[in-house]
């Protein structure tokens, strides 16, 4: 699950839709770095004439098996795929599976995955079952020689991530993609190029939050499926909004400290749905990281304000990423560093914000506006897939494969402990091994 696109019903509050904020921001000195690809931070954009983008790789036909609320998501973000068309559709519950066939009217339909994974027409399935029903699920496709994208967390045990991580790994011709989409998110690619370069100084502290009042639960006439539904209530299928959502921002993190944490402490309460529910609606981590550095999470269901956004801290300045969006705001005592000579300077009430936009070069040759194009960039999710067909065709290892999803569920699930006892985990590093 997705920490920025779980279907929920934000308030204004949400000002990443807006365009009040980012002026104000211009105006406190930020440098706006609305970016598609990680292209050289200190480039100054020209046009090139002899520019040729890229095609769509060759079409890939996928089979979805799990078309709940996320699963429908996914079913409409191939839609918008040149080259994803979904040929199969597989879901317990009939009602979900009559929804989806109205986003895939041309895909076959089971109840069973096992039929799905008989026809040979499928040759990638993307597992979008509840977390602690992919092991079964995922093996299975990699055994029937499909390419697997298996949706962040692996599994809600760190047990059964194992057995996935180790099964992709030994799969020979096929391609593994967790569904870490951050990773694959040419925003986030380009600030961690950023924060790795040294830009904003060295690094302090980090934070981050997941915002969003929703209760989880879900309603069914029948005891069993409601039952079923509510799997993200009960700690015995779920790792919590740690495991489902936090893991997520904790791996951006990870990512852009090139390590995993060394510990962790957390603490969690249940304030607003008070309903039976053994999962807490609010908790808070505190992740150690090599250093000296801290990373701080929140995620609560109990309120939406501020929703989602990822902080990161240094002796020169500071990043602030919003799904699609960053900025920089330099320290006042901050070194001169040589692209604000370069970079486009914009006046805005009085105040000088320099702007920063990465894949410009590609974006003056097709003939657009640099920053106005990189804000409308599509969702995480569509990259993630982009990446996903594009490394079948080329057979090229994605930016979040087994070990990637492995070591965040090692991450996520022992953060997740820490919350439930309230206790601080030193992470060991045998954990994040396979063997």
């Amino acid at each position: 699950m997705s920490p920025s696109e779980e279907p929920s019903d934000f308030n204004r509050r949400n000002f990443i839709k807006g365009g009040s904020f980012a002026t104000l921001m211009m105006m406190m000195g930020g440098v706006e770095i609305n970016a598609q690809t990680a292209d050289k931070i200190l480039a100054v954009p020209k046009a090139d004439p002899n520019f040729k983008e890229k095609p769509p790789a060759p079409p890939v036909n996928f089979g979805v098996i799990g078309v709940g609320v996320w699963g429908r998501e996914i079913l409409t973000t191939l839609g918008r795929q040149p080259n994803a068309p979904v040929v199969a559709l597989c879901d317990g519950y009939p009602s979900s599976l009559r929804r989806a066939g109205e986003l895939a009217p041309k895909a076959q339909t089971f109840t069973d995955y096992r039929k799905l994974l008989e026809m040979k027409e499928v040759q990638a399935v993307v597992v979008a079952t509840p977390s602690h029903l992919h092991q079964e699920i995922a093996l299975a496709a990699l055994q029937a020689g499909k390419h697997v994208y298996c949706e962040a967390p692996l599994s809600s045990s760190i047990d059964e991530a194992k057995v996935i991580a180790r099964a992709a790994k030994a799969a020979t011709g096929q391609i593994f993609q967790a569904g870490l989409i951050y990773r694959a998110n040419p925003q986030h690619h380009h600030v961690v190029k950023f924060i790795r370069s040294g830009a904003m100084g060295k690094t302090a502290l980090a934070r981050a939050q997941w915002h969003s009042k929703q209760s989880w639960r879900r309603a069914s006439p029948n005891p069993e499926r409601e039952k079923a539904l509510n799997w993200r209530l009960s700690r015995e299928t779920t790792s919590g909004l740690m495991g489902e959502i936090g893991i997520h921002q904790v791996d951006v993190a990870s990512w852009a400290f090139l390590a995993p944490p060394t510990a962790v402490s957390g603490f969690g309460s249940t304030v607003a749905w008070d309903d039976g529910r053994e999962t807490p609606d609010t908790i808070q981590a505190v992740f150690e990281y090599p250093n000296g550095v801290h990373f701080a999470y929140d995620a609560s269901l109990a309120n939406s304000f501020d929703s989602t956004y990822d902080m990161f801290y240094g002796t020169d300045g500071t990043i602030m990423i919003r799904v699609n969006k960053a900025w920089m705001f330099k320290e006042a005592d901050a070194p001169v560093l040589g692209w604000e000579v370069y970079a486009r300077k914009d006046e805005i009430l009085g105040e000088t914000g320099i702007a920063l936009v990465a894949n410009a070069t590609k974006l003056l040759a097709l003939g657009k506006k640099p920053a106005e194009a990189a804000a409308d960039g599509d969702t995480p999710l569509f990259y993630a897939f982009e990446e996903f067909i594009r490394n079948i065709d080329e057979k090229k290892t994605p930016s979040a494969g087994w070990k990637e999803g492995y070591e965040s569920v090692v991450t996520a699930v022992k953060a997740n402990e820490a919350i439930v006892t309230g206790q601080r985990i030193v992470y060991e590093k045998g954990w994040f091994d396979l063997a």
